[in-house]
């Protein structure tokens, strides 16, 4: 039934990479473009409701494990000269190995100051990346992915090919989160993230078990990362700033903590915060400080918003709603 299911996820998939191809033809460059950006966010929301959601290990500069894959892809294609395809690969493996180690910390460490120590984190990267010169100071370095060997069309453009790529990866990384999460390691998660007394009682290893979570979520976020350097081709301290962090904690409550079908949701109201922005700050005249400051104070408010009104987010809002109804009916009918 298991093997039924998985199969059944996997055409699915298929399916939805099959429509993003065609959606991509008929679209313009800054559609595009955005598409790129939310392939991006659903794949670090997603390594997020895996960390937070599940095992229960808040982290609040989640950014940073973006950061570590950028630049692993960057350093791996400038300076070693690997080809583009095992970059990504390099920016997985580099991050979660990086998460491991952060993920032995956080075994001793929790609520407060596990969120803390990660905020650290996402603070520290940009500054540690400016020390050394292999990771180009504050100008970064480019991460050029190139073209496609083969000819595509007159109309196939260099960020169709980052679209192809970013949505392959999207596709693929939340097909393997979704599975994971469906398996055994999922439910060791919901159980320790639920009672992790009871659930050491019942012959859990808590430290393993969080410190696998945090190893398996950073790999997911840095293959994020990676694409993030991709779309603006190029890798540095700015491009992976602490709002980054922020606003990926906000597509995760927006999406659901815990259900991964929200994902696309808040990856989309995510890319459409600065051009919503931009139209309201238009529409009314406002100073440059204020257009600029605007997207940040948009992500705030909807983050507040949210916790208040659907705090496990809004497809899950609706699957509890729409139970009761069914319960409710039910009960009428006896």
């Amino acid at each position: 039934m298991h093997k039924l299911k998985s199969s059944n996820h996997l055409l699915t998939f298929i399916f939805i990479g099959f429509i993003l191809f065609l959606i991509s033809n008929r679209v313009d460059e800054l559609r595009v473009y955005q598409g790129i950006q939310v392939a991006v966010y659903v794949i670090g929301i997603s390594s997020l409701i895996l960390l937070t959601g599940y095992s229960g290990q808040v982290s609040l500069g989640h950014g940073a494990l973006l950061a570590i894959g950028g630049y692993s892809a960057a350093v791996a294609k400038n300076i070693y000269h690997i080809p583009t395809p095992l970059t990504f690969a390099v920016a997985v493996l580099i991050t979660a190995l990086a998460g491991a180690i952060l993920g032995i910390a956080a075994a001793r460490l929790s609520g407060p100051y596990l969120a803390g120590t990660t905020l650290t984190l996402a603070i520290a990267i940009p500054s540690i990346a400016n020390q050394f010169k292999v990771f180009g100071g504050e100008q970064g370095l480019l991460f050029d992915v190139g073209f496609p060997p083969l000819s595509l069309g007159e109309d196939f453009t260099q960020y169709k090919w980052y679209f192809w790529i970013g949505a392959a990866c999207a596709l693929i990384s939340t097909w393997f989160v979704k599975n994971i999460l469906g398996s055994r390691y999922g439910r060791t998660w919901r159980a320790i993230r639920s009672n992790d007394v009871a659930a050491e009682l019942s012959g859990i290893s808590i430290a393993r078990s969080k410190i696998l979570a945090f190893t398996i979520s950073a790999g997911v976020a840095g293959l994020a990362g990676a694409l993030l350097a991709m779309s603006i081709s190029t890798v540095s301290p700015s491009a992976f700033p602490l709002a980054l962090s922020f606003s990926l904690l906000t597509g995760a409550v927006l999406s659901g903590l815990s259900t991964l079908p929200g994902v696309m949701i808040g990856s989309v109201i995510l890319v459409a915060i600065p051009e919503l922005a931009d139209a309201v700050a238009n529409r009314i005249g406002s100073s440059e400080a204020v257009i600029t400051n605007l997207p940040g104070f948009m992500v705030s408010a909807l983050l507040i918003f949210t916790v208040l009104l659907a705090p496990n987010g809004p497809v899950e809002q609706m699957r509890v709603h729409k139970a009761h109804k069914a319960h409710k009916a039910h009960k009428n009918l006896r």
